[in-house]
């Protein structure tokens, strides 16, 4: 430990103690008071005797200042330093959850700076670092499905995973029916008492022939799983404009909402609309107010003593003056 990091978290726990630390300047003004009252008179037969007493003088007072040093140690030492070290551990019952990301091409708009994708994992992240019991894993999909990594309590190693997501990964379109039905295989041996999943995406259901799928079976699935799904449709409008040979034929809804609530409806949960960065976060928010674990946090409290370290300082210092006063300078007074 650093010694700013030791001065900051010690502790006396006899602090009254510490107040007489103010009687050593007052020795040290006694003694200096007493050394200029005395007038030494010594006999001088020669110069090299007069210097090396000369030179020794300049130390006449050094074992005085390792003592009053080792006074203070002790003093020190009777108020009891403490270092107070709090460790809190987090139990309780969690709930499993899996979050089922959209990755297709279209995460990549700018209607949320700089784009879905981007706003999504960061809201996932801090979502993810907020419920510390909780098993979390993580499911993608564009045009196929993948879990990207199982449920766990390893929430570092499940961050690392939403910080490698792009757009890209996985062979473009929106399934969401198999990126659900994947979601729900991942919570089928769960023997958690909640089990949820978080469906995002920014689209709605392209699906092509060889789907294997449909979301209404998902739905069924996780109906029977007594999965319960938040979903939440990300998009800052409301509809695409679609063009056909270079001219804009029609628009059409870019969410399929009606499916995402029924999905959420029948299953527990709820639908959300996020129309920005501000809104996703908020949604979030909401569902980790919803689906509370239960968390117990015990505090175990030890003290580290310090006084040895100042006992062996005083009992140092006072050795060291000792053996000055009765080696070098046991000529001196």
């Amino acid at each position: 430990m650093m010694l700013y990091d030791w001065v900051q978290n010690i502790e006396f726990k006899y602090i009254w103690v510490l107040p007489a630390l103010g009687m050593l300047p007052v020795l040290a003004w006694l003694r200096f008071r007493m050394a200029r009252s005395l007038k030494a008179a010594f006999p001088v037969t020669t110069t090299k005797a007069f210097q090396e007493r000369g030179g020794k003088a300049a130390w006449v007072q050094f074992p005085f200042w390792l003592q009053l040093l080792a006074i203070g140690c002790l003093l020190v030492a009777l108020a009891r330093p403490q270092i107070r070290d709090v460790r809190n551990r987090k139990t309780g019952e969690g709930i499993d959850i899996v979050l089922c990301m959209d990755v297709s091409g279209s995460m990549l708009s700018q209607d949320f700076s700089p784009n879905r994708l981007s706003v999504a994992k960061d809201m996932a992240i801090e979502f993810v670092r907020n419920r510390p019991i909780d098993q979390i894993g993580l499911v993608i999909f564009s045009g196929e499905s993948f879990t990207q990594y199982p449920i766990t309590t390893d929430h570092e190693g499940l961050v690392t995973q939403i910080l490698s997501l792009r757009s890209g990964m996985l062979e473009d379109g929106t399934l969401i029916g198999e990126g659900l039905a994947t979601s729900v295989q991942r919570l089928a041996t769960s023997k958690s008492k909640s089990k949820v999943v978080i469906l995002l995406t920014d689209g709605k259901e392209e699906a092509p022939e060889t789907r294997l799928i449909d979301p209404n079976t998902a739905l069924e699935i996780a109906k029977a799983k007594g999965v319960r799904v938040y979903s939440i449709g990300m998009a800052g409008m409301d509809r695409v404009l679609v063009q056909e040979g270079g001219v804009v034929t029609r628009s059409e809804p870019l969410l399929d909402e009606a499916l995402l609530k029924r999905i959420a409806t029948q299953t527990g949960g709820q639908y959300f609309r996020a129309r920005n960065k501000e809104g996703l976060q908020l949604i979030y928010e909401q569902i980790d107010r919803l689906e509370k674990s239960k968390v117990e946090v015990t505090s175990r409290t030890r003290y580290q003593e310090q006084f040895p370290y100042f006992i062996l300082a005083a009992l140092i210092l006072l050795a060291l003056s000792l053996l000055l006063k009765y080696t070098i300078l046991r000529t001196f007074p």
